[in-house]
């Protein structure tokens, strides 16, 4: 759960979001259209804020469309490509 809290709060400070907390996002909540709101500018920020803060990358709308539905999504899509890092280096 530590992963979805560091998420959230990326989201809120990166993408400059005003009057809400991080505890008031639903980690199931949708992060665009009627849950978060994020656009398709938010998405492509959310893509740059991912490889500076976590290392990892999102390299086609068929691999991001997928991850970037909720917190819990992105915290999934995170992990997998940070043991796959891992499993690559140590390979």
């Amino acid at each position: 759960m530590e992963l979805n809290r560091k998420l959230k709060e990326m989201i809120i400070e990166e993408l400059q979001i005003e009057d809400i907390t991080p505890d008031e996002i639903d980690d199931d909540m949708p992060l665009f259209g009627d849950g978060l709101g994020l656009d398709s500018l938010d998405a492509v920020e959310l893509v740059v804020q991912l490889q500076v803060h976590f290392g990892v990358e999102i390299k086609n709308i068929e691999e991001g469309r997928p991850a970037l539905q909720s917190i819990n999504t992105l915290a999934k899509f995170v992990e997998a490509k940070q043991t796959e890092s891992v499993n690559e280096a140590s390979s």
